[in-house]
């Protein structure tokens, strides 16, 4: 700054003019308050110092300023160029407001930018951050020519409204694809969370040999083998991002430490996560907490935590998830206790539904099912049928009928069509000899309003597509041969009678 003031105080000295640099530097240190006072200063600003100035206040989140030094363009007799309406709409699009928008894209037409990829480009992701989907539809309708990042714009519009039907036909039309395009709507995919069709998508671009799969694809498309427990591509993909450099990158570790979690290869993820190194951020400890949590290693967990905690990390509401997991599945009452009281008062976060969720759920499975049913009663929100079924299933497993018929009262509630509460309660009456209670369980579920969702598993056929299944499935073209090897490993998991029937005849001499 003080080689910035000497420059000014030369230039005012000998009356040279050197504005547009010293505003540009300005604007590198970034010192807002003295490049405006500059400005203001100037006899007769150009278009460029006006530009320069109404991009800065966007990108440093002061909108309305851009927009009010928009508005005195014409006082100093100039007109907008294709570059000032580029930031403006930007600028707009940040107060949220569609009228400031339109009337911006009414001067824009009239100056006769309409034609400019780059400014409708930003005026399209302007319209869809206001929320005026239609808006924006129109503007990409209207174009004549419609480049790459234009198309790709507004399949991320609909992408982020969830609206994959829309998006997918825009990019099954589009005439060129790029890798920014296909990225789009895997991540699209798995957001909405379809990561059949996401996996899907990603083999297909595979196949594609004009684009190859960059960081934020890979970052995209580890979520859908995460949750299909698709380890074979997993690791494709995790080899793929070291080959490229991209493992360097930290959403691209963490994507694979997630996977690896989630596919049960909790030691690789554990050398992922070491690797990282100082590198770590709060969802490189979450993950691995998480992961350790859910895989028996509940002590691993909580020392991970402490860990963090030596190390300067800052625990979130995810972190308390993870170690609440860890204490159920544990069996740690008064740790799991422990933690969700330090939450508020010593790391000042409120516990959410998902807390109160795994507290009830640690005290039902040790018994403490009045304990677990008053802290429903004074949590600060609404219990929901995760919580009440939680709650449930603990009264099936100590035989408690009293709170089961409180929790199974609000389930029916919640979930009015689901008979897979009706069956809980039924075999709690059943196992406490209550028949009337058993039979009043049956006629429920013989109500028309009672369906099951049937269940369904995933097939994956690496490099070509993913199916999905149900029971007795044959609508697959090769549902022949996938039964002939399930009756195969059927066949192999049978236990061999004869050995059997030798061991039972050895213990029986054995005996005598």
């Amino acid at each position: 700054m003080n080689q910035i003031k000497q420059l000014h105080a030369h230039c005012l000295k000998t009356g040279v003019d050197e504005t547009k640099d010293l505003l540009q530097r300005l604007l590198r240190v970034p010192n807002l308050v003295y490049a405006r006072k500059l400005f203001d200063h100037h006899r007769s600003p150009c278009i460029f110092l006006y530009n320069k100035l109404i991009q800065a206040y966007s990108v440093h989140d002061q909108p309305h300023e851009s927009i009010s030094l928009f508005n005195l363009l014409s006082f100093d007799g100039l007109r907008p160029n294709h570059h000032t309406f580029n930031f403006v709409f930007a600028a707009s699009a940040s107060i949220s407001s569609v009228r400031t928008l339109r009337m911006l894209h009414s001067q824009f037409f009239r100056s006769g930018f309409e034609s400019d990829s780059f400014c409708c480009t930003a005026l399209v992701t302007g319209y869809a951050k206001v929320g005026a989907l239609c808006c924006a539809r129109r503007v990409f309708d209207e174009m004549s020519n419609r480049d790459v990042p234009v198309w790709n714009a507004m399949i991320t519009v609909y992408k982020s409204q969830g609206d994959m039907k829309a998006a997918m036909e825009l990019f099954d039309s589009m005439p060129c694809k790029n890798v920014i395009s296909w990225t789009s709507v895997i991540s699209g995919f798995c957001q909405n969370g379809n990561y059949s069709k996401a996996l899907t998508m990603f083999l297909c671009m595979e196949k594609d040999e004009s684009v190859k799969p960059n960081h934020v694809t890979v970052t995209s498309v580890l979520p859908a083998c995460a949750n299909l427990g698709a380890l074979e591509i997993g690791r494709r993909l995790e080899r793929y991002a070291r080959e490229k450099g991209f493992f360097d990158n930290i959403y691209v570790s963490n994507g694979t430490l997630e996977m690896y979690s989630k596919c049960g290869m909790i030691d690789v993820a554990k050398r992922i996560f070491d690797e990282i190194g100082k590198q770590r951020n709060l969802c490189s400890w979450n993950s691995m907490i998480s992961s350790l949590a859910t895989h028996g290693k509940h002590d691993q967990a909580l020392e991970l935590y402490e860990q963090m905690l030596r190390e300067g990390g800052k625990p979130d509401a995810v972190t308390f998830v993870g170690l609440l997991l860890a204490c159920v599945h544990g069996g740690k009452v008064v740790k799991g206790k422990e933690l969700f009281k330090s939450m508020e008062e010593v790391h000042k976060i409120s516990p959410k539904l998902e807390h109160y969720g795994c507290m009830i759920d640690l005290l039902g499975r040790v018994g403490k099912l009045q304990e677990a049913y008053d802290l429903i009663r004074t949590m600060p929100m609404k219990p929901d049928a995760v919580v009440w079924g939680t709650l449930l299933g603990a009264c099936s497993f100590h035989g408690n009928v009293e709170i089961a018929e409180i929790a199974s009262e609000a389930l029916f509630k919640l979930e009015p069509s689901n008979p897979g509460n009706c069956v809980i309660m039924s075999n709690i009456y059943a196992a406490n000899e209550k028949w009337d209670g058993v039979l009043r369980m049956r006629k429920m579920m013989k109500k028309d309003t009672m369906t099951k969702a049937a269940g369904y598993s995933y097939l994956m056929e690496v490099g070509v597509e993913v199916h999905n299944f149900t029971v007795q499935d044959k609508s697959h073209p090769r549902s022949h041969e996938i039964y002939q090897v399930l009756d195969e490993i059927t066949r192999r998991m049978k236990p061999d009678k004869s050995y059997f029937d030798s061991k039972t005849m050895t213990e029986s001499v054995e005996l005598m």
